[in-house]
């Protein structure tokens, strides 16, 4: 991605916006949703937070079919004042970051092929919406997102945004959040994926580390495989209250002359909920 947004694809509006086309869709294509649907709503419950159970209900995702986008957004307006739209795949940052800092939900209106069930390099709608929109019906989580957006767009100015990128990805696509002495699933990239919904609290591959912001921001992360280390936030108040309350300023200055963490390291310093053993990812080199 990029800071200048350049020129949107032809058929996309200014800010990348598509229309969804829901009556393109094929019944191949909602009977994939309805499949990938049906696997993760019967394996998600006891692992995935009961908030984003909430959400599913309170948008009503069981509907069999791929969701319209403009029914979807009636119901998470109501609940938190977002709306989901259509763009044509990957957008850049900037466009990214507005989006979010206006409470608007960025979502393929693509979905993957029968034979793409268990991986796919792109986000499709399943990931997005699925993954994604229901912890949008969360208050919290909800101004989290809008926080992140607007964090995006200070980072942006300031030419930071590799590291920003990565409090995302191990928060809101692949995060765990802690439940007593349980850990629960909460990341759109494990909840939509069959396999890391289970390897991410089964496995004992990965390290389990308490979340810290500066660690985290630290931290390089896989994007062809599951995830060699997963963050542990407390709560999503917790997550929100450093998000707004810290001066990211000092810790960008910081990041700028420091090594970056590798993806399977252990600090001394870290709270560790599991050491992983790195099975998976020491066979997958191997292989």
């Amino acid at each position: 991605m990029s800071e200048d947004p350049g020129t949107p694809p032809a058929g996309a509006a200014k800010d990348w916006t598509i229309p969804q086309r829901w009556e393109s869709y094929t019944p191949e294509d909602h009977a994939t949703w309805d499949r990938l649907f049906e696997r993760q709503a019967q394996l998600l419950p006891g692992r995935v937070t009961p908030l984003f159970l909430q959400g599913l209900d309170i948008l009503r995702l069981s509907k069999p079919g791929i969701p319209d986008f403009e029914e979807l957004s009636e119901r998470l307006m109501k609940a938190t004042g977002w709306q989901v739209v259509a763009v044509p795949g990957l957008v850049p940052d900037s466009v990214f970051f507005d989006h979010l800092a206006n409470r608007r939900f960025v979502a393929g209106n693509f979905i993957r092929r029968p034979d793409q069930l268990d991986y796919l390099q792109e986000p499709d709608v399943f990931h997005d919406v699925f993954g994604h929109v229901p912890l949008l019906t969360q208050p919290v989580f909800a101004d989290y997102m809008q926080a992140y957006g607007q964090g995006g767009q200070r980072a942006a100015a300031a030419g930071t945004i590799a590291k920003l990128a990565r409090l995302y990805w191990y928060t809101v696509e692949f995060g765990l959040v802690r439940a007593g002495n349980a850990l629960q699933l909460y990341g759109a990239g494990i909840v939509s994926s069959y396999g890391e919904s289970q390897f991410a609290l089964d496995d004992p591959s990965p390290n389990r580390i308490r979340f810290y912001l500066k660690r985290v921001m630290q931290t390089r992360y896989r994007i062809d495989d599951y995830q060699q280390s997963y963050f542990v936030i407390d709560s999503f108040e917790d997550l929100l209250d450093q998000t707004l309350n810290t001066d990211f300023g000092p810790i960008y200055a910081e990041l700028a002359g420091a090594a970056d963490i590798e993806t399977d390291a252990v600090l001394p310093s870290d709270h560790l909920y599991t050491r992983g053993t790195q099975a998976y990812a020491q066979g997958k080199r191997s292989a």
